[in-house]
């Protein structure tokens, strides 16, 4: 049985635009050159020591990234988002993850009770308006939970969308600092990395799922596509809100 803490959220923190353009530069100079250990090192030991969260889907390449913070501390906060529409093999390798590499602060975060009955009450809001699901079930509660750090670290790669093509591995976002050691990572660093290390790998990748999120608006993907093109098929959507830029020019 996973001791993952559960945390309940009911509404979104105000989003701050605005930071230190002279820090997020000196963090940017520092980054420059360092490989994703070095990037994490920088977050977890250097800058923001007990300042910072990890976020993770404990999806398809969540292993590679909890794997490296694992190194550094084990006991840095994973933030989990139960959103209630996951497949059960996520949470159930959500655990296998937490054991094998002795994660030590999995807190799950979920939208509270009131929030559902109000916003989704049949849970059929995903087939009417996925924006609105995913913000009631991810962005709200990850914000909140989000509140108490001065630094976030993310599993973002570049070659993953459109709008992560140009990802530092430093930006500011949302009132803290963002970090992402494995921006410039593709598919086969990320192969070889769980390989070489022998981690676990998702269930349903070798289903035909190369990227995972709700059960309702994940498919498989079929030879040839594009390896996220089972996530929100048929829609003009490739990021369900929580890791979008906000527009401040930092």
């Amino acid at each position: 049985m996973s001791n993952v803490t559960v945390i309940d959220a009911k509404r979104r923190p105000q989003a701050v635009s605005t930071g230190d353009p002279v820090r997020l530069a000196a963090l940017q100079e520092k980054a420059r050159g360092r490989d994703a250990h070095g990037i994490l090192e920088l977050a977890l030991r250097e800058e923001f020591a007990h300042q910072t969260a990890v976020v993770s889907s404990f999806g398809a390449e969540s292993a590679v990234l909890l794997k490296l913070v694992a190194d550094i501390d084990p006991n840095t906060p994973i933030l989990f988002l139960n959103t209630g529409k996951l497949f059960g093999e996520t949470l159930r390798y959500r655990d296998r993850l937490q054991e094998t590499l002795g994660l030590g602060d999995v807190r799950s975060l979920a939208p509270s009770l009131e929030a559902r009955l109000k916003a989704d009450p049949d849970g059929t809001l995903w087939s009417r308006d996925t924006d609105a699901c995913c913000d009631f079930r991810k962005t709200i509660p990850l914000g909140r939970a989000l509140e108490p750090f001065a630094a976030q670290i993310t599993g973002r790669k570049r070659f993953q969308t459109r709008e992560r093509a140009d990802m530092q591995p430093v930006e500011y976002f949302d009132g803290r600092y963002r970090f992402n050691p494995l921006w410039q990572w593709d598919l086969q660093q990320l192969d070889a990395f769980t390989e070489r290390h022998n981690l676990p790998r998702h269930p349903l990748v070798e289903d035909g799922y190369p990227s995972i999120g709700c059960m309702p608006c994940t498919r498989r993907v079929q030879a040839g596509e594009d390896y996220r093109a089972g996530r929100w098929a048929g829609l003009d959507k490739d990021e369900c809100g929580i890791h979008l830029t906000d527009g401040g020019g930092i």
